[in-house]
């Protein structure tokens, strides 16, 4: 282990040491907010703490071990401590070091997911509609909740744009790194010479926000219009002014709601994804300045860059990112996004774990 590594360790043991002296003090445990801040980091350290006194106990019993070998009886069993010890060293120092990598805040966050249609007119949208129904199927697997937000439904089916809230547990930790192109291959069922088109579309995935910390957002800075939604709805909803069109004038983001029946409910969707935009054009920009020389193998995460090719006729799905190509289209179509995913994190890991031990 480097002793970089081990520092952080000991100065978090010390601190686990100290947070357990101050939460059993009563008096510093009468401020509630203090208490509640004092356990999370607790919860946090723990673990990592609790792997570190494994590593220790590890490194002992190889020292007790070898003390032994000059014991004939107990050489063989000294032997195969030694073994299982440095094996378990292995383990824990892996363990540890993922342990001690930075936490994305938002990774437990719900999130929304937009999806539009881009190069490759009605058959654009139309793959749109597949990769709605890709992701939705996913987040059902996962036990998550999804709530549609707004739909811009295209002639031939699909969508132009559609916009989905997506909730539940580690929900954007799992697919954050969705964001960018996606590239569609296949014959489109309009196309009479059997002839394979390209088309694309743009994913978007942004974690949902706290409206009252994490985005400032000044009432004078917003211009709010409602008309009357079209589309299924029934009498009620095409009768009154229920849809929502809120425009942020200083970076000209617009954001449109019309799903609810419901004025205030839809104006309340509408400023979540607004305040999701905004969060994620303020991330994007503190990114761009602090960049180093280092890029994620992940990719920027920039909507314009493409990040994955989906190939009917060959039956396979390749993430350019990582230069993983699996033949199982059909599953990932859906919603068996596990692999690639679980591809994903491990490549982001790597690439932090790389940096971590510069």
């Amino acid at each position: 282990m480097k002793s970089s590594i081990r520092d952080k360790l000991e100065q978090l043991t010390r601190r686990k040491e100290e947070l357990d002296a101050m939460l059993g003090d009563e008096l510093a445990t009468r401020d509630m907010d203090n208490y509640r801040k004092l356990t999370r980091e607790h919860a946090e350290i723990e673990p990592v703490v609790a792997l570190y006194g494994a590593y220790q106990a590890a490194e002992a019993n190889i020292a007790s071990a070898r003390e032994m070998l000059g014991d004939a009886e107990m050489k063989e069993m000294a032997q195969e401590e030694i073994v299982a010890s440095e094996a378990e060293i292995v383990r824990l120092d892996d363990e540890l070091q993922k342990a001690l990598l930075p936490r994305d805040p938002n990774d437990e966050r719900n999130l929304f997911l937009e999806i539009r249609a881009g190069t490759g007119g009605d058959e654009s949208a139309l793959f749109a509609g597949d990769l709605y129904r890709m992701y939705t199927r996913y987040a059902e697997r996962q036990g998550w909740k999804v709530e549609q937000v707004s739909a811009s439904e295209s002639d031939l089916g699909g969508f132009k744009e559609v916009i989905v809230r997506i909730a539940g547990n580690g929900a954007y930790s799992k697919l954050k790194f969705e964001s960018g192109g996606h590239r569609v291959q296949r014959v489109p069922e309009t196309e009479a010479q059997g002839r394979i088109h390209t088309s694309a579309c743009t994913v978007a995935v942004l974690p949902e926000v706290d409206a009252v910390g994490d985005v400032n957002i000044n009432p004078a800075d917003l211009r709010i219009d409602t008309f009357r939604a079209s589309g299924a709805g029934g009498q009620h909803i095409n009768k009154t002014d229920s849809a929502v069109r809120i425009t942020h004038l200083p970076t000209g983001i617009v954001v449109e709601c019309q799903d609810d029946r419901s004025q205030h409910r839809n104006k309340a969707q509408a400023m979540g994804v607004l305040a999701a935009r905004i969060k994620d054009v303020q991330v994007r920009e503190q990114q761009q300045k602090i960049a180093s020389e280092r890029k994620s193998l992940i990719g920027s995460g920039d909507r314009s860059e493409r990040i994955r090719t989906y190939n009917f006729p060959q039956g396979r799905v390749t993430d350019h990112r990582i230069n993983l190509t699996l033949y199982k289209l059909q599953f990932v179509m859906d919603g068996d996004l596990d692999e690639l995913v679980a591809a994903l994190t491990a490549e982001h890991q790597a690439e932090l774990l790389a940096a971590l031990a510069e």
